[in-house]
Parts: structure tokens; sequence; C-alpha cells
């Protein structure tokens, strides 16, 4: 009786592998011979399952971005307005070690997504996502009367994804000088400024 082989957990399986060659040496580890390798298959293998390495990316991209939704999901369970906003803030910040990895990722496929147009897109989309949530608690804090600030949302929605892009920048670059506590500090400030006329 032949094998039965789960597919889907292959490519599960190679987007895992894929997820840690770019933590431990970046992008440029991230090879098809060498994601191959550890996965346990012939070099040709992966076409099987995925056309070409952006596609893997993308996958490796994609469980980063499951993996924050499942947690943002979880954690604004019940919130709405300032309270929502200020958790969605403090959820999407690479905060503790686990986030910075996460970062890692980020930063791999913000550059590889920079020069392909089907990556690009992917973020995009992603990025449409992310925008439309923030504004949705602005909308929220300021019908309950708790946003009060007199700067227009669109402009405090760039300056929430800038600081949030910044910060995963800054916790992979130079985690000494961004902590954990100064990026609290800033979702704090932040909340504080919006909250007064």
């Amino acid at each position: 009786m032949p094998k039965v082989i789960d597919h889907d957990q292959r490519r599960r399986d190679i987007i895992d592998v894929t997820w840690g060659l770019i933590v431990k040496g970046g992008i440029e580890a991230a090879t098809m011979r060498e994601i191959a390798a550890e996965a346990g298959f012939a070099n040709g293998a992966l076409k099987h399952y995925f056309p070409g390495k952006d596609e893997i990316i993308e996958g490796a991209y994609e469980r980063s971005l499951n993996r924050l939704g499942e947690i943002l999901n979880e954690a604004m369970v019940g919130k709405r307005g300032i309270e929502g906003l200020r958790t969605m803030m403090t959820v999407t910040m690479p905060i503790d070690e686990e986030d910075v990895t996460a970062g890692k990722v980020l930063l791999s496929f913000w550059e590889r997504a920079a020069f392909n147009d089907s990556l690009h897109t992917t973020y995009r989309k992603h990025l449409k996502v992310w925008r439309d949530g923030i504004a949705h608690y602005l909308r929220e804090g300021r019908e309950l009367g708790e946003i009060v600030t007199g700067i227009p949302d669109e402009q405090l929605i760039d300056e929430i994804v800038l600081v949030n892009a910044g910060a995963t920048i800054m916790r992979v670059i130079a985690p000494e000088v961004t902590t954990a506590d100064l990026l609290r500090r800033h979702v704090d400030t932040f909340i504080e400024r919006i909250s007064r006329p």
C-alpha cells in the first residue's frame, strides 16, 4: 500500500524551515538548496509545493501574520474605542522576543517586496486591513468622546503605521536603544495626546 502524503503539512514544514533560516541568517540564508536540505527534500522537490522562493517567503510572511492575527483577535475581545486602539497598537509593536523574531522575517519580506510586484501587492493588502482596523477604533473613540484631538484620523493612522514600522526596524537592528519599555511609553504618550484637545 502506497504511503499517504499530507501535502498541506509538507508545505507548512517548508514554511517553518524557511522561517527558521530567515531568523538565523536573513533572507540570503534561505536559499532553495538550504530550504530543501533542512526540510529533508531533494533540491528540485520543492517545486512540487511552491513555484519558487518568493512564494515560500510569502508563506513565511503569512505565518507571521496569522500568528499576529490570532494574538490580536484574542486581545481585542470586548475592546472598544481608545481601549481597542491602545490594545491594537501594543499587540502590533515588537515588544517581546517572539515579536522581534517575527520582525526579522518581516524585514526580510519588506526587502523582497520592494522589488517584487506580487509580494508588494500582498503587503499592500495587509497594510489596508491594518489601516482599516486602526480607523475603526479611532472612529469609535471619537463617537464615544474619548478621542478629542483635532488631528485628522488619516494623519493619526499614518503616525501609528510609521511608528510601528520604525519600531520593528529598530528592535531588530538596535534593541538596546529601542526597548520594550520605550515602545510601551510611546503608545501611552500617543493615547494621552489624542485624548485631549
